[in-house]
């Protein structure tokens, strides 16, 4: 039997943003908030939940985690932001710059 899973973006303290998964995402959001989450989060709290997704199972919650967390600062913000037709123009090419030009 498969396990759903969550994969979350909170946004910490000082502003940056942190990608995880979870089975339990209220488990998970009170563990890091207590310090008890991973240790990018303990030093960083409160942390506020800014995104989350489903998924039908914990192999394909943890590809997305993985994919997400490559993301730039400005791509993960489109996703929070709901602007799914900016997440394209905000890839990174193979050679380090953005396909959209920008630096």
């Amino acid at each position: 039997m498969k396990r759903m899973a969550w994969v979350y973006i909170v946004r910490c303290s000082d502003g940056s943003y942190y990608v995880g998964s979870t089975l339990d995402l209220d488990r998970r959001m009170a563990q890091h908030n207590a310090g008890e989450g991973a240790a990018y989060t303990r030093t960083r709290r409160p942390v506020v939940l800014v995104w989350c997704e489903h998924h039908d199972d914990v192999a394909n919650a943890f590809a997305s985690e993985n994919q997400i967390q490559g993301w730039s600062r400005a791509k993960r913000e489109a996703l929070i932001e709901g602007r799914m037709r900016d997440l394209p123009g905000l890839a990174w090419g193979y050679s380090g710059e953005r396909r959209d030009g920008a630096t």
